[in-house]
């Protein structure tokens, strides 16, 4: 545990030590976009080494990192006053959704998802809030947030209104992406179970649905910290967030659950839909089961009689009857159509 602890320790003051490449950011590093906004229209771009954080309430400055290196955060924490465990967290990418305060700033951690093949993928967005200040990081998710800045740019008069309208817009987005990911998945285990209607599940069928079950319930482990989060944003008085934009958080909240609802409801039908192709298929069984028993208690009365008259006993009238013979052929055709009969009357042939 010491070693542990010692090993943290120079992590973190190998962060405080590590100065900035340069004063200004360069062109190959992984900001996305920094742009100054001031009355909720964008005025300009924003360089961390040379520019100066807005100080006036309609001034804010949204920077979108993907990937970032370490001295990349550094020069913006050294910039914005960005708490090193924070740093540390965004670098991570291995976090659990989370709330932090740091002082007057926020720091929030959230998962985004995606579906490649049966598989649902993961990835992080780390974000630090303040009063004049935006930045996301991104880890592991294509999915750009430019659609969502071109969407609020379009918006002032929402765009005007601070930071914490923007975390609501980047919140928003994330669990945006969580429906068609559930949505997906749905429409597959419908298909299976029309399938198993159709005919009995096969090996690989049912090792994809459980397959399936078991992303979701990898999926409900995430969605479970996002949605305390979504309630702690909603329901906590927070720094840089304005009690008017806490009901926005409601609308992020009810998503969350909403799709948690529906992954719980999928889980569900996956069990019912392999406990229903089990069901058929001892069904299909018992079928195949009952008309071989037809079948072998109708082949048993000739095998009876045959037995009968194949012992080798000498006081047996019936072997010198003259019609003996065909009276025998007619009992045991009379008894099998008879045995027949009964058997296809009851639904066993």
């Amino acid at each position: 545990m010491s070693v542990m602890i010692y090993r943290g320790l120079l992590h973190r003051a190998a962060i405080r030590r590590v100065p900035p490449l340069s004063q200004e950011f360069r062109p190959d590093m992984s900001i996305v976009a920094s742009y100054i906004y001031n009355k909720g229209k964008r005025t300009g771009t924003f360089n961390a080494g040379s520019d100066k954080v807005p100080d006036s309430d309609d001034g804010f400055v949204w920077i979108g990192l993907h990937d970032p290196a370490e001295p990349e955060l550094v020069a913006l924490q050294k910039t914005f006053k960005l708490h090193d465990l924070a740093i540390e967290d965004a670098l991570g990418g291995r976090q659990v959704p989370k709330v932090d305060v740091y002082d007057d700033q926020l720091f929030i951690i959230a998962k985004t998802a995606h579906l490649e093949g049966d598989s649902i993928e993961y990835g992080e967005t780390a974000i630090f809030v303040g009063p004049h200040h935006v930045i996301t990081v991104r880890h592991g998710s294509d999915r750009g947030h430019s659609a969502l800045r071109q969407r609020l740019e379009t918006a002032p008069q929402i765009l005007r209104k601070g930071p914490d309208y923007v975390l609501h817009g980047v919140l928003d987005f994330i669990v945006d992406g969580y429906l068609p990911v559930v949505q997906t998945v749905e429409d597959r285990v419908l298909e299976m179970e029309q399938h198993m209607l159709d005919a009995v599940l096969g090996r690989d069928q049912i090792k994809r649905l459980f397959r399936l079950r078991r992303q979701l319930i990898r999926f409900q482990r995430v969605l479970g910290p996002m949605t305390e989060v979504c309630g702690k944003l909603l329901n906590l008085d927070l720094p840089c967030i304005d009690r008017e934009t806490q009901k926005y958080f409601r609308d992020v909240y009810d998503h969350v659950r909403r799709v948690d609802s529906m992954v719980s409801g999928l889980k569900d039908v996956i069990t019912s839909v392999f406990e229903a192709s089990n069901l058929l298929e001892q069904q299909s069984q018992g079928a195949i089961t009952r008309q071989l028993a037809s079948w072998a208690a109708i082949a048993a009365v000739p095998t009876a009689i045959a037995g009968i008259y194949g012992m080798n006993f000498e006081n047996m009238p019936e072997l010198k009857a003259t019609y003996g013979y065909y009276v025998i052929l007619g009992v045991i055709a009379s008894l099998c159509a008879y045995l027949y009969w009964r058997f296809k009357r009851v639904g066993w042939l």
